[in-house]
């Protein structure tokens, strides 16, 4: 008795079949219909970043700031000075697992699952508790200039400051003077204000103003004053009376910049302190490379290219933003992965996370596939979280299978190719840029790499995460 095939079957076993066709006879896809569609066809050079800044992208308005990698050569230009020293593939690839614990001990604590264990400049920061990308905002009266990583991940807005009383580490820009700023304010233990930090790390009332401390997944912190500033984000975008920690004793892997921007979803975070103007909503597009720039927006309008998807009801208690992923999808076709995989661990988006994270089950599902259409290139060794690695050194170009994420509301994500394959060791060890949870049940993280080239809106007033392709543009 023959047994009967599915048509979602059959579908997957043609669109297969005629990839690997083209994969083995090294058919050229330029013009292609059937191949454009599953594949990515790459110089393998252009994996790698170049050493100059690419000196085309414009901000758009005046409320668009740049956005520059923290290890690439345009953070020279946006401060002037040599950067620091970046670090190394596998120093970055082991604060991103710190992170990623920290977030599902944060998540954990925050009961979920817990029964199952304007436009600103964006510049690559290095701390990984607080995130990857940094922007350079105001502070102070008259304004001073700072760079901030910022995180999605977190709430507190914080600076290093004078006089440093304990411990500070070495900044790019000269530490805000609070005795120099006539808008400069602590805050008293009296105030409700002082009350509000126990939602992001903790508060102190020892003395009659009120202190704030916080922790990072890697064991860096910060500790100071809890305050308020102006901050101005543009000549006409300027808040008075901006919460935030002026840092005393501050230690960590942050990298010359200033201290954090929170862009979390409690009541301390920038866009909740902002609501009035920008109704809690911001947007960034997240550079293809290092050696160019993209953007981080506040309010405005929402581009009708965008496609949204709701934010996850799991996380509503959390400062984190959650989504819902439904499909995994490698060459055109998708994995077959059980509904309920996603479901049950949920998704966050994170800006700070710098490799997608999946539970277990999924991400086997999406290496494996991923395998079977990479068979031409030799396979190497492993790297950190990394498990399936190639070696391109003997190739001019390279094709890849596309690979695609949907999110509930039918909202379809191509990764740009940017975002699919991560050099850890020049063009001798290049591997796929996802990794496994290590289970089923810890919360899927959605990846800055991952992000690359596409706008993401953050729409919480509405309470939903947007894409657009080519949103750097």
């Amino acid at each position: 008795m023959v047994t009967p095939i599915s048509s979602i079957s059959l579908t997957f076993f043609v669109n297969a079949f005629l990839l690997l066709c083209y994969l083995n006879k090294g058919h050229a896809v330029g013009e292609d219909e059937i191949t454009k569609g599953y594949l990515h066809i790459i110089k393998v050079k252009s994996l790698l970043p170049s050493t100059a800044c690419n000196q085309t992208f414009k901000v758009s308005n005046s409320l668009s700031l740049e956005v520059v990698h923290r290890s690439g050569p345009c953070i020279q230009v946006l401060n002037q000075e040599k950067a620091a020293n970046a670090p190394s593939n596998m120093e970055i690839l082991l604060q991103d697992r710190h992170r990623v614990d920290s977030i599902h001990a944060r998540l954990s604590s925050h009961g979920v699952f817990q029964e199952k264990q304007a436009t600103l400049p964006v510049q690559s920061g290095a701390s990984i508790g607080s995130g990857d990308y940094a922007v350079t905002v105001g502070l102070g009266t008259p304004k001073k200039e700072f760079t901030l990583i910022f995180d999605t991940g977190s709430d507190l807005t914080w600076t290093q400051c004078e006089p440093c009383a304990k411990t500070c580490y070495k900044q790019k820009e000269p530490r805000l003077d609070p005795t120099k700023s006539t808008s400069y304010k602590n805050i008293s233990c009296s105030s409700a204000f002082c009350k509000l930090l126990d939602t992001e790390g903790g508060e102190s009332c020892s003395s009659p103003t009120c202190l704030y401390q916080v922790q990072y997944g890697d064991g860096s912190y910060s500790i100071g004053f809890f305050a308020t500033e102006t901050l101005t984000l543009s000549s006409s975008n300027v808040f008075k009376n901006f919460l935030f920690g002026c840092g005393q004793q501050n230690s960590g892997l942050f990298r010359g910049a200033a201290g954090l921007l929170g862009l979390g979803r409690t009541k301390l975070s920038l866009p909740s302190q902002t609501a009035q103007k920008y109704k809690k909503l911001f947007s960034y597009c997240l550079p293809a490379s290092s050696s160019s720039k993209g953007y981080l927006s506040f309010g405005g309008q929402v581009s009708k290219t965008v496609k949204f998807t709701p934010l996850s009801e799991d996380f509503k208690s959390t400062p984190f933003y959650g989504l819902d992923i439904t499909e995994l999808s490698v060459g055109g076709n998708k994995l077959s992965i059980d509904a309920s995989i996603f479901s049950t661990s949920g998704t966050v988006i994170d800006s700070g996370t710098v490799i997608t994270r999946l539970p277990s089950t999924a991400y086997s599902a999406l290496s494996s596939a991923f395998q079977k259409l990479m068979t031409d290139y030799p396979s190497t060794d492993g790297y950190s979280i990394f498990d399936t690695c190639y070696d391109f050194s003997k190739n001019e170009t390279i094709k890849i299978p596309k690979v695609g994420v949907s999110f509930k509301g039918g909202v379809e994500m191509d990764i740009d190719v940017s975002g699919i394959l991560y050099p850890v060791n020049g063009l001798k060890k290049v591997c796929l840029a996802f990794a496994g949870n290590g289970d089923d049940v810890k919360a899927a993280i959605f990846g800055n790499t991952q992000q690359k080239t596409y706008q993401v809106v953050y729409d919480d007033a509405k309470g939903r995460v947007g894409f657009a392709p080519s949103g750097c543009n």
